[in-house]
């Protein structure tokens, strides 16, 4: 692309910017006015429905149907006045996106009037088609009923002049389509039983609450440059390109100065951000070229990862106004850093204590150590599970990377912590005096981890940082719900055991802090092996790794398997979060995704090199020949060769790697069409990882060279030097 059309695009991005700003108030004014809140839900209810809804809300049960007309009718008042003229039920299907259908408001009476209505009944459940979303088996096109059912607990809100109602997506049978119903039943197992636990310090928690924090990384990309990249458009990476001299080596964009251009984006989507309630607090450059990142405040799980999705939807609709393509894959761009989603997440109860923010009292001590050995051993137990659960194609070619967490779990809790939980496990008796002061000692020594005291190790898939834990090895394409509903099924496991162990204990006749004490120890112990501090880069720890029996995540489709292991299986179905069909059907869907997505990058890599690489070698080899043959005439043949020695073994070159180019895509043709033979998902999928992506991946090297080789007037494709520093 020109210098001119890059400076036209900024200097228009930027006149538009002014104009999009108009938003001259501070934000706490308009903050969450496109959102039918709690606050707002008063004006527009009688007393009893909100008193409905807010303990439907708190107590996770259904709407009564004598009240869903009532709501449905303050709701639907609120979302006209505010101008919305339709209406959606917006749920998340088993794509990593959202979904919706919309209804206008609109109706019409006998005798031809026309008039606004919105019902109980529709707003409370509708009915959706369940075969045509992956579903894993669950539903059959002869047998396509499905249903969307409101969430309560994440508010409705308005988007594009249209009511967006948040639901769970279920089959006629009453099993998950979604994303979203796994998850809420996970929060309520984690809920219960973190409760328990809980009241063994303060029987006045009512509830405990999961808090999420979800870090966005994203690549912008100029939306020229995107509509001359078939890779980028279908596959949202780039399949070809060789890196730029400079990248991100001089390490000088990450936090850098935002380029204005940028900014005015950034400033965009972040004012209709706030409308929508998201409270982003943090944006700055991240280490890669163009490639950023942008942070909300805690909220309620639930409600955190509907924003998130929101928020990735907000962001691709402003980034038009603004000439840019907003990628989120996690490696868009080969040889430098790709894009993860990190996943801050904490228990914190109704009465306000954050469970995971270690206390200055040995009574509040205890408590906290009674949560963090139980969210650690919960790690340890499901280790390969929870990596599982971030395994993708797009993330595969991010893990186990520099710039990402290995492909194997660890946990990094702090050179304080760590000094605690050795201390701890390094006592042997608690039957004499000493033993008793000993462990007295180590109660009362424990400081209050604030965040300057408390490192951080980037290298670690899950870290603690200070008052929560960090799952640093989430994707940044994905809908975070399934890595979460897994953390908090693994975590709820080991807090019911927790409790059931000191029960056991307080009943054969400890005392009750002895026997609190006693089961975080035993904790200890049993998860010394997934704890780490060191660099999970190292050799050195991956091989240490395996002989502390530690699982990697290998092939995706191998990793996909973790789910349907029995205890998988066993995990999730006894605590009625998602049963054996359920999560076959998952298992199925992640083998076939996988293959698609192979499938559909392995087709527009061909089409790449046989209509654009190909061509574009040759037609510069032909200038090299005809610049060959008129030295030939002037100067003669032996001459020739003399002047042209470069030439000659340039075109040579062109024609080896063209010859490879040609054999290797009809290679891959041939072994893509043998693979979609495969009636088994998992072996179509094997199939594909190993023996398309290798092709895949021989193709791009030989292609990036080429690039290197052919003018660059005549390459057909944007360059990554162009992608990435436009600014």
């Amino acid at each position: 692309m020109s210098n001119f059309r890059i400076r036209t695009l900024q200097e228009f991005s930027t006149h538009r910017a002014e104009r999009f700003f108009e938003e001259d108030r501070p934000v706490s004014e308009y903050f969450g006015q496109n959102v039918f809140t709690m606050e707002r839900m008063r004006k527009y209810l009688s007393p009893d429905a909100y008193a409905h809804v807010q303990s439907s809300i708190r107590e996770g049960t259904s709407i009564d149907r004598r009240f869903a007309d009532q709501i449905a009718a303050g709701m639907k008042t609120w979302a006209v006045e505010m101008g919305a003229t339709h209406y959606t039920h917006w749920f998340h299907p088993m794509t990593d996106s959202t979904a919706e259908k919309h209804e206008a408001f609109i109706d019409r009476d006998s005798e031809g009037h026309v008039f606004e209505t919105f019902k109980g009944n529709t707003l409370v459940q509708q009915e959706s088609d369940g075969s045509s979303f992956p579903n894993g088996g669950l539903r059959n096109t002869f047998e396509a009923r499905g249903y969307t059912a409101w969430d309560p607990s994440s508010p409705a809100f308005i988007l594009d002049s249209t009511l967006c109602i948040p639901t769970v997506f279920v089959a006629y049978t009453g099993e998950s389509l979604d994303m979203k119903l796994p998850l809420l039943k996970s929060l309520r197992a984690l809920d219960r039983a973190a409760v328990d636990v809980v009241h063994l310090f303060d029987r006045n928690v009512r509830k405990v609450n999961v808090m999420l924090g979800p870090e966005q990384e994203y690549f912008l990309v100029d939306d020229a440059f995107y509509r001359a990249r078939p890779d980028l458009q279908i596959c949202n990476r780039t399949l070809l390109g060789h890196t730029a001299a400079k990248d991100q080596q001089l390490e000088d964009h990450y936090f850098g100065t935002i380029p204005s251009r940028t900014m005015a984006f950034m400033k965009d989507f972040e004012v209709n951000a706030y409308k929508l309630g998201i409270l982003l607090k943090t944006r700055h450059n991240e280490v890669a070229p163009n490639q950023f990142e942008c942070a909300p405040l805690y909220c309620e799980a639930n409600l955190a990862i509907d924003q998130n999705l929101i928020l990735m939807l907000l962001m691709r609709k402003v980034a038009k106004k603004h000439h840019f393509k907003v990628l989120f894959h996690e490696k868009p761009f080969d040889g430098v850093n790709g894009s993860g989603k990190h996943c801050n997440w904490s228990l914190v109860t109704d009465t306000g204590v954050n469970l995971l923010s270690p206390g200055r009292t040995p009574r509040t001590n205890l408590q906290f150590l009674s949560i963090f050995v139980s969210v650690i051993r919960a790690v340890q137990e499901h280790s390969h599970l929870l990596m599982s659960s971030v395994a993708s194609l797009s993330n595969s070619y991010r893990l186990g990377g520099h710039e990402a967490p290995p492909a194997i779990m660890s946990v990094f809790v702090g050179t304080t912590l760590d000094k605690v939980l050795r201390s701890i496990e390094d006592m042997s008796d608690y039957g004499g005096e000493d033993g008793e002061r000993a462990r007295l000692k180590v109660i009362n020594d424990i400081p209050e981890i604030l965040p300057d005291n408390t490192d951080r190790n980037r290298t670690s898939p899950f870290a603690f940082t200070g008052n929560r834990f960090e799952f640093r090895a989430v994707g940044s394409s994905v809908n975070v719900s399934a890595p979460m509903y897994v953390l908090n099924a693994a975590v709820a496991r080991q807090l019911v055991r927790f409790r059931s162990l000191v029960d056991e204990r307080i009943a054969a006749g400890e005392k009750h802090d002895d026997a609190i004490f006693n089961v975080i120890r035993q904790y200890v112990l049993e998860s010394k092996d997934i704890r780490f501090e060191g660099n999970g880069y190292s050799k050195e720890w991956q091989e240490e790794a395996l002989r502390r029996g530690l699982r990697p995540v290998g092939e995706v489709p191998e990793a996909n398997k973790a789910l349907i292991e029995p205890a998988t299986v066993e995990l999730f179905s006894s605590q009625g979060i998602l049963s054996d069909r359920e999560l076959y059907a998952r298992y199925e869907v992640q083998q076939e995704t996988y293959t698609k997505k192979l499938q559909i990058e392995a087709r527009v890599l061909g089409d790449l090199i046989v209509n654009h690489v190909v061509p574009t070698a040759i037609k510069f080899q032909n200038t090299l020949i005809e610049n060959c043959q008129g030295l030939k005439d002037l100067f003669g043949a032996e001459r020739m060769r003399q002047m042209c020695t470069s030439q000659l073994r340039m075109i040579e070159k062109i024609s080896r790697y063209v010859d490879s180019l040609r054999k290797d895509v009809h290679d891959m043709i041939d072994e893509r069409r043998r693979a979609n033979q495969i009636a088994d998902v998992t072996e179509r999928a094997e199939a594909y990882c190993s023996l398309v992506l290798p092709y895949m991946q021989k193709i791009r090297e030989v292609s990036d060279k080429l690039e290197m080789l052919v003018d660059d007037e005549l390459w057909p494709l944007p360059k990554y030097r162009e992608m990435l520093l436009s600014r």
